[in-house]
């Protein structure tokens, strides 16, 4: 089953694939979701919304607490075993909360769960191994090692060529092009793929 996460950032605003999805809704994403999409389950400490959800979440979180929302739906979603796992308003908003979502997408990624942040400018996507980056074929795509440095084992059907080693901390793997669709990266460890889609 696909897990979709709800967060507080800016607002989605494409459709949203509810289709035998398990739906969380954290917190203030509350506001920009409850008349877009389905939503099976809220979690949260509600600082950030102006009414009870619907449906009501299962515990309402202390404000001062260890987890983000976001951490708290991610858990959800992995307890529920859903995979992939999407993640709609993620950016935008607060940056440290940006860049916290994007420690969920490597903790997905860590547990071996296919996940993705979705937004009408983006998809962010944790990648290792062989990737088929075919269905972006036009599209700018930005890689940077993800937790550590990465190894470009090979790569094909991209406008610009790969150094063998991408060091944590640099920014060569930014703004290539999807040239064909049968482009491939074949990476050792963990890279953010970043494909700007308009």
């Amino acid at each position: 089953m696909k897990g979709i996460l709800l967060l507080n950032g800016k607002p989605y605003l494409g459709a949203i694939q509810q289709d035998d999805a398990y739906i969380v809704c954290c917190d203030g994403a509350y506001r920009w979701a409850r008349t877009r999409v389905r939503i099976d389950e809220t979690v949260g400490d509600m600082d950030s919304t102006d009414r009870l959800p619907d449906p009501a979440p299962q515990t309402v979180y202390p404000t001062d607490k260890d987890y983000t929302d976001g951490e708290l739906g991610l858990s959800v979603l992995m307890q529920h075993g859903c995979s992939p796992i999407l993640i709609y308003g993620g950016s935008g908003g607060r940056e440290d909360h940006f860049i916290g979502n994007l420690h969920l997408l490597y903790k997905a990624h860590s547990a071996g769960i296919p996940c993705a942040m979705i937004s009408d400018l983006t998809t962010i996507i944790p990648a290792s191994g062989s990737i088929s980056l075919g269905r972006f074929c036009g599209k700018t795509i930005s890689v940077l090692p993800f937790g550590g440095d990465i190894s470009i084992l090979s790569w094909q059907g991209l406008r610009y060529p790969y150094p063998a080693k991408l060091s944590y901390g640099e920014c060569r793997g930014i703004s290539n092009v999807c040239l064909s669709e049968d482009a491939y990266l074949d990476i050792q460890g963990t890279a953010l793929i970043i494909v700007c889609i308009q």
